[in-house]
């Protein structure tokens, strides 16, 4: 693909211009191509230069995302369990893993795109995944069934929550039941599907994804996420933070999947809560809607609240709450 070519080759030549000449007589392919190549890449976020009469550059300190760059960061146990493909753009890293899934892929497929044109989050809903963010999925196949699924994306937030604290060093909460956030903001969403064989009642295959925000995009947040959306960092960030975040992710997460003791993320994902104390609209599927105030979450991660004027208290194991401006 003259896209990735291209893109290799500006890599190898960090710093350097190169001209579209000479790159379209190294690859094999016309001006045009190499033109349209770049163009492509630059719409996926990747910061190439261009100048008339010298060519295009790829800035040294670029933060390229490869998948050479991530296994490099891996702890070798988590190397060794886990195979990672990236991607600088994807309809969707849940879809494209789902398909992979179902023609049987491995445990420990990992899929990364730069960007996603058709992002996915709960409930169907679109989730906006510009460039400049870290968007990826992990295929695994445990040996459990359906009820269990939760502590996946359980354990996923606790790792997410963990990777980005590495990183930008500041505390991260975690609402209820798998969006991270940092200074009151959503940074990160998880969409944990799953496929199950109907004769075993256990799980064919699960896939969890987790979207980051890294850095504000920049002509800013779409105007219904302008009070939610937040980011990792303010700024640019450092030099191969999608990398460093990619990697920290997977080497928090793969010994908690393995291990399955709840112990090792149950204490740290109650204790990150962000909603406790707060007054909530809860939307509980198909019943009516109801405000709440919300007590925690218990050893079954679902979301205790009292609803206004009772005194009883409510395990939720599904359905969203939404947090209502506070009374005056």
């Amino acid at each position: 693909m003259v896209k990735s070519q291209v893109l290799a080759a500006l890599d190898a030549a960090r710093g350097r211009y190169l001209s579209g000449q000479e790159l379209a007589a190294r690859l094999g392919v016309s001006r045009t191509a190499v033109w349209k190549a770049v163009a492509a890449l630059r719409a996926d976020g990747i910061p190439i230069e261009a100048v008339t009469n010298r060519g295009y550059s790829l800035p040294a300190d670029a933060d390229l995302l490869r998948a050479d760059a991530v296994t490099a960061l891996l702890d070798p146990a988590v190397a060794q369990a886990l195979e990672i493909e990236v991607y600088d753009r994807l309809p969707g890293t849940n879809a494209a893993l789902r398909s992979r899934a179902a023609d049987h892929a491995p445990e420990g497929l990992v899929l990364i795109a730069q960007a996603q044109s058709a992002g996915r989050g709960r409930s169907g809903r679109s989730f906006f995944s510009p460039p400049g963010g870290l968007y990826m999925s992990l295929l695994v196949r445990p040996d459990f069934g359906a009820r269990q699924a939760v502590y996946l994306t359980v354990m996923t937030a606790v790792a997410a929550a963990r990777a980005c604290e590495s990183l930008c060093k500041t505390p991260i909460q975690i609402k209820w039941v798998n969006d991270l956030w940092k200074d009151g903001r959503k940074i990160c969403g998880i969409l944990t599907e799953a496929a199950m064989d109907v004769e075993s009642g256990l799980l064919e295959y699960a896939i969890v994804g987790p979207g980051f925000n890294l850095v504000p995009p920049p002509e800013g947040w779409p105007a219904e996420l302008a009070d939610i959306a937040g980011s990792l960092f303010d700024t640019a960030p450092p030099p191969g933070a999608r990398a460093r975040l990619a990697a920290a992710f997977l080497n928090e997460f793969w010994p908690l999947y393995r291990s399955g003791r709840r112990q090792a993320y149950l204490p740290d994902y109650r204790a990150r809560q962000a909603l406790p104390g707060r007054h909530v609209q809860v939307l509980p599927g198909r019943a009516d809607a109801y405000g709440a105030t919300v007590l925690g979450v218990d050893e079954e991660c679902r979301l205790l609240v009292r609803p206004d004027g009772q005194s009883r208290t409510v395990a939720l194991s599904s359905g969203e709450v939404r947090i209502l401006p506070e009374q005056k």
